[in-house]
């Protein structure tokens, strides 16, 4: 682990204001302490904003921005302009982490290198039971193994991805952090500022959900030599059940947009954090 390092976690959300008052709280319950937390707001919704207002969390900032549709790559790159540490960790506003998941990410942190994690998705009866405070996350997390039946008929997706291994054990030194990594999700990934800086951010001609945000952006890191290595079971986070949001035709449109930078190698994005002329690359 490197020590002293800054860090800024950066959530992504869209007026799920119970779901981020649940995120906020476990983030506040780390073994590591947060340096600083952005709220990445695609849009600038009342309830968000009286739901903001009524916290007292030090070094939290939220920024908004007009609805105008998906723009979550735009909310994105405004964070990481803002974010004043030199590490980043990217999460969405309706996963929960467990208590060790800043601690994970940081254990296998490194300048040119993005630390991929995975997500386990919870079913609708559990989730419920987070929202209504009836079971906390340390005590889901805690009893996990133990709750396999019950979460297998909550209909719980990716179990294996909940349950936490430590970072320093043998079975994740030598075999789990030794997997390869074929693709990074945007709801729990992080990286130094510097080498996102270095690839333009995200980019802003994805206008539709999926891709842009996780798949893009994998393949534009590896391309410019930074290597993306496993965190999976040693930072956790458990995504809270919601209707999915987006189909088929959204994907289609994206993987146009992925082929065609692709095919030209484009790694560094036109439409990102600069905004750089046609064929040009840093």
């Amino acid at each position: 682990m490197i020590k002293n390092i800054k860090t800024t976690i950066i959530i992504s959300v869209y007026k799920n204001v119970k779901a981020l008052d649940l995120v906020l709280d476990s983030i506040l319950n780390q073994s590591i302490k947060i340096d600083e937390i952005i709220v990445s707001e695609d849009g600038n919704s009342s309830e968000m904003k009286t739901f903001m207002q009524t916290l007292n969390i030090p070094n939290l900032i939220h920024l908004t921005q007009e609805d105008l549709g998906w723009r979550k790559n735009v909310a994105l790159n405004n964070s990481i302009k803002k974010a004043s540490n030199e590490y980043l960790i990217f999460i969405d506003g309706d996963v929960v982490l467990h208590e060790r998941f800043i601690e994970g990410h940081l254990s296998c942190a490194k300048p040119r290198r993005v630390c991929a994690g995975k997500r386990v998705e919870l079913g609708q009866k559990y989730s419920q039971k987070l929202y209504d405070k009836k079971l906390t996350i340390k005590e889901l997390s805690n009893s996990f193994v133990r709750r396999i039946i019950s979460l297998h008929k909550d209909k719980v997706r990716h179990y294996e991805d909940g349950v936490y291994i430590q970072p320093n054990s043998f079975l994740f030194k030598h075999f789990i952090s030794k997997k390869n990594i074929n693709y990074l999700i945007g709801c729990n990934f992080s990286c130094f500022k510097k080498d996102i800086l270095s690839i333009n951010g995200f980019d802003e001609d994805y206008k539709l959900p999926a891709i842009g945000e996780d798949v893009d952006i994998n393949w534009r890191f590896r391309a410019n030599g930074t290597e993306v290595v496993s965190c999976r079971n040693i930072a956790n986070v458990y995504h809270l059940w919601h209707k999915k949001g987006f189909g088929s035709n959204e994907g289609a449109i994206n993987n146009k947009i992925l082929k065609k930078n692709f095919d030209a190698n484009r790694f560094v994005c036109i439409n990102g954090i600069e905004k750089l002329d046609e064929g040009e690359q840093k």
